[in-house]
């Protein structure tokens, strides 16, 4: 990538925050030495563009990262007008992302999810040429272009990163992005498996290029750990429900069983009826030291950083000052 950092460790804005929180949050980060912030579009919540504009406006030095936006909500040209607009604005210090999405939000859209992959990757491959300055004129199996071509394409190289969550996608990954955002509820038995899944991708291809892998995690971390479980166990849920039947819970070997739970107790009923080891080995909360271990077991696992989700959202600035202070120098 084109950034340095000072830590492995990010924090990840959007989605649930209140947009009148970015950039302060942002600030903040950077005051305390995170060494990264990504800005997560999730649907229906905060605009990627405009999220991660406000928190480059905001910083100073700090890489920040879209991931990821969905490769069928916005034509790739878009995509690449917005991407480039933000990599002139803040040279060097933007890396955009790129994947499917949630498909339960797709269908709220009549997306639909007709050539899945293929619309990610012929969305990266065109992205990466028109912000390389080429004109494309072509028609794809998703998308088309008539004579396209960015009139303010960004004057350096620009990386792009997917979120991929299966194997295809994860292969895939490994042959055309210059790296790969892990969902949140990223085990590290999963993160392990899925490091190698982009790697047998890249070799696939002979690609040689310093491919990073960043890991999503929902965080809490209080004095008292179960206050801190207690604060990301309705989100562990949520997540559950959205994206059940994929590689993320088979890996970790949940898969039937939140499936049972969610057509036995429904979205709803599952923060309840879950056990208490999924929140414990699906998201990064505890007592300091109980985060830095988990942090730590991430990163052992193959990911060259972890962007923390912080919990709960009203009480970010104590999380992450906690957090700096109390986790961050156990690492």
């Amino acid at each position: 990538m084109n950034n340095e950092r000072v830590s492995p460790v990010g924090l990840v804005l959007g989605s649930v925050m209140p947009p009148e929180l970015i950039a302060p949050t942002a600030r903040l980060a950077e005051e305390l030495g995170f060494g990264e912030l990504w800005y997560s579009e999730d649907c229906f919540f905060s605009g990627g563009a405009s999220g991660v504009t406000a928190a480059l406006a905001a910083t100073e030095r700090m890489p920040v990262e879209l991931g990821i936006v969905s490769a069928v909500t916005r034509h790739p040209a878009i995509n690449a007008m917005e991407f480039a607009t933000i990599a002139r604005m803040f040279p060097d210090r933007f890396t955009p992302g790129i994947g499917l999405g949630v498909p339960a939000w797709l269908d709220q859209m009549g997306l639909g999810q007709r050539y899945a992959l293929t619309a990610v990757r012929e969305c990266v491959a065109s992205i990466r040429r028109l912000l390389d300055g080429e004109e494309l004129t072509e028609t794809g199996k998703v998308f088309s272009f008539d004579q396209v071509k960015l009139t303010h394409a960004p004057a350096g190289y620009v990386p792009i990163v997917t979120g991929m969550v299966n194997e295809k996608g994860l292969r895939m990954s490994g042959e055309i992005a210059d790296g790969t955002v892990l969902s949140v509820l990223a085990s590290p038995a999963y993160t392990a498996w899925a490091c190698d899944q982009i790697k047998a991708g890249a070799t696939a291809v002979a690609r040689e290029s310093d491919h990073r892998v960043t890991t999503f995690t929902l965080f809490s971390v209080d004095a008292n750990g179960k206050k801190a479980k207690a604060a990301v166990r309705d989100s562990v849920a949520f997540y559950l429900a959205a994206i059940p039947d994929t590689d993320l819970t088979r890996v970790y070997g949940i898969r039937d069983e939140v499936v049972e739970l969610l057509r036995t107790e429904g979205a709803d009923g599952l923060a309840r009826a879950m056990p208490d080891s999924w929140v414990e080995d699906l998201a990064v909360a505890g007592a300091p030291d109980e985060c830095a271990e988990k942090i730590n077991a991430l990163l052992a696992a193959g990911s060259d950083s972890v962007a923390l989700w912080l919990f709960p959202v009203n009480e970010g600035e104590r999380i992450a000052r906690l957090t700096a202070t109390e986790v961050l120098t156990r690492l």
